[in-house]
């Protein structure tokens, strides 16, 4: 059967693909400086003699091509940037690189695509069509570079008629994959914001304006954003993670600086809201005698998983991993910029289950103490490309 050949050469090659996760665990570089990560894909890439192509500076296309006939076309994406974070693991391949880290598991991710695309080079005599291999910077910065990839045609010639994706989760145990049709991922907004009083004497409050005051109220009040004014059915995030007010114990300052994200999963009323978020924090300000600079930064839209095509890719998990290890998942309401892939095409974006709690593997993306555990490698190459051969269904 085709799923227990592939899971051979999964096997036969796993050793390999860990050390090339290791490598890029240990080199990780930020959003759009991963110069070196990129010339080690294109090694490997020709070490496998499967041609490609840069795109997005430092982004890849690579093209394998079946030697039966057909016209059917599949892309793969992997992101391969990492974070601005110090890791804390105590591990042979520890990052290299002070201050940065593969914390959101993007080495794991483009190992396995190359793996992937190692098991099916192998089988190229055996299917007919197109897998396009995208290898993507940025991930993590607006605009985000699948955006760029895209404006530069990275679905062109030839076109795909679907997009698979794939993200590692410490919540799901190692063996196992999340999926969900329709609605997944939320968009993502940028909010900075600057209020504007009058500072002075802490001891003086009556001859001030106190922008950490209306901060506070606009803080607060911005909630009713969600708890108020959002469709209680429609999952909502405003969250604000930066405060800055440099004054003193006795000292007000004259303003203050405060950034957050607002998320949903719907364009329509994320549109209504910032209009709202906007409205709200400036009438607040003028209210109490400040004065407000709101900034609303359009970043990545929901991801949407084209619901036939899902379905389709969970049959074939199914198939490969057996129906218990097939999760149904529920919106998650972190964002991805794969999104800009499932507006564009038919997409599948599933999660990858990289956790062990008898190996202690259960810190949080985006964390210092992120890891994997790496059994998770050998079904992940092994899945994505079943998923494509069986796609091109011949």
């Amino acid at each position: 059967m085709l799923q227990d050949e592939i899971k051979k050469l999964a096997q036969n090659i796993y050793d390999s693909v860990i050390d090339t996760r290791r490598h890029l665990h240990a080199h990780p570089e930020l959003s759009f400086s991963e110069q070196g990560t990129s010339a080690y894909l294109k090694t490997k890439l020709d070490e496998m003699r499967i041609s490609w192509k840069p795109m997005a500076d430092t982004g890849i296309v690579a093209m394998l091509q079946g030697e039966r006939p057909s016209d059917k076309v599949i892309a793969l994406r992997a992101d391969i940037d990492a974070l601005p974070i110090t890791e804390a693991n105590d591990v042979s391949y520890v990052s290299q690189n002070t201050g940065i880290m593969h914390a959101c598991g993007h080495d794991v991710h483009t190992s396995s695509l190359l793996g992937a695309a190692q098991i099916l080079q192998s089988l190229k005599n055996k299917f007919g069509g197109t897998i396009k291999l995208i290898f993507q910077p940025a991930e993590e910065k607006l605009p985000g570079g699948a955006s760029i990839m895209i404006k530069e045609g990275v679905l062109k010639n030839p076109v795909p008629e679907a997009i698979i994706g794939q993200h590692v989760m410490p919540a799901i145990e190692s063996g196992k994959i999340g999926i969900r049709e329709g609605r997944f991922m939320a968009s993502m907004d940028e909010i900075f914001v600057t209020v504007k009083g009058k500072g002075g004497h802490g001891a003086q409050p009556h001859q001030n304006i106190d922008p950490v005051l209306i901060t506070s109220h606009i803080i607060v009040a911005l909630q009713q954003v969600v708890s108020r004014m959002a469709d209680p059915m429609l999952p909502t995030v405003l969250s604000f993670g930066k405060v800055i007010a440099n004054g003193a114990i006795n000292v007000i300052p004259d303003e203050v600086y405060i950034e957050g994200t607002f998320r949903t999963l719907d364009d329509k009323w994320r549109d209504e809201a910032h209009v709202k978020i906007k409205m709200m924090a400036e009438s607040i300000a003028k209210s109490m005698g400040g004065s407000c600079e709101f900034n609303i930064v359009r970043g990545y839209p929901p991801l949407m998983n084209e619901e036939r095509l899902t379905r389709q890719v969970r049959g074939f998990a199914e198939d490969y991993l057996g129906k218990d290890n097939v999760l149904d998942l529920d919106v998650w309401m972190a964002a991805e910029d794969f999104a800009y892939y499932s507006q564009a095409t038919n997409s599948c974006f599933y999660l990858l289950g990289v956790g062990n709690k008898e190996k202690g593997i259960t810190a949080s993306l985006h964390t210092p103490t992120f890891n994997i555990d790496e059994n998770a490698l050998a079904l992940s190459t092994g899945l994505m490309a079943y998923i494509a051969l069986k796609h091109l269904g011949n």
